[in-house]
């Protein structure tokens, strides 16, 4: 009884706040994945990296003198059990114990359904099906170890055109955390994911420069009218991590600028009296 005045007498920010707490971030080396170990840190989490970068962006050396934290990075390929395993123990050895972990790491292509090749479809599940999964299990075993809760946040997505094989592997994401809520409910580890649409990383950016239409669409047919920033993807993680959302489980969170919904051109038809589509 005495536990459950103290969660109820929290107020929001406290709810929020990540004190003392510890957290691994899986293609936390650049885009969505740093800016969420950045929260991270700002909520007074301590953070530990896995990333297949040789080194992660040099602001990542500033977070733990900024903010007063602890922090970790190790050269991982979460598409190899061996390398992910050998990685997770790395920044465990620094971290200690774990509250949570995010799973940004994932790979994308951008290429027609029928000229995508067997080799290209593999490389994707492998990265963004398996390198979420076997990130998890890791990270539930040693939440299970302590018997402590936790939470699992997955990246799912919200894709369109010539991305067949990375809209696959997504689906497949999707569909593990909801199992995953299932599952792990019992122990008090959570599980939910983000669904991000457009947003500008260097994942991105590569999609954009190969076709100049990818970046016009990127920019033209969310309703907000503009491509999202990454720093806009963690206030939602930050929410999942936290207390904040004890009650949350199985539940997605799509950060799109509204193109989950519809196209920007789809309102503006309506809006001149055209029949929209």
């Amino acid at each position: 009884m005495a536990h459950e005045e103290q969660k109820q007498n929290r107020s929001v920010r406290q709810r929020f706040e990540l004190n003392g707490r510890n957290y691994i971030v899986t293609g936390g080396g650049q885009g969505i994945g740093f800016a969420v170990a950045e929260a991270i840190c700002e909520m007074g989490g301590n953070v530990g990296v896995l990333d297949l970068r040789q080194t992660p962006v040099d602001e990542f050396h500033t977070l733990a003198k900024r903010f007063g934290v602890k922090t970790a990075y190790a050269r991982t390929d979460v598409s190899s059990a061996e390398r992910l395993q050998a990685g997770f123990d790395q920044v465990m050895q620094t971290l200690g114990t774990l509250d949570g972990i995010f799973t940004a790491a994932g790979i994308a292509i951008d290429k027609p359904f029928v000229d995508q090749t067997p080799d290209e479809f593999m490389n994707i599940q492998k990265v963004n099906v398996f390198g979420s999964f076997y990130a998890a299990q890791l990270a539930v075993k040693q939440m299970q170890k302590q018997k402590t809760k936790g939470s699992v946040v997955l990246v799912a997505s919200i894709t369109a055109h010539r991305m067949a094989s990375y809209n696959a592997s997504k689906g497949g994401v999707f569909m593990l955390s909801k199992a995953l809520a299932t599952e792990l409910a019992p122990f008090g580890i959570r599980c939910n994911t983000i669904s991000p649409a457009f947003t500008d990383t260097a994942q991105t950016q590569v999609v954009r420069n190969a076709d100049p239409t990818n970046a016009g669409v990127m920019w033209s047919q969310p309703p907000l009218g503009r491509i999202g920033e990454a720093d806009e993807m963690t206030a939602a993680v930050i929410y999942l991590l936290s207390d904040a959302s004890s009650y949350t489980t199985g539940a997605d969170i799509a950060i799109t600028g509204g193109i989950h919904v519809g196209r920007k051109t789809d309102y503006a038809m309506h809006i001149n009296g055209a029949p929209s589509s």
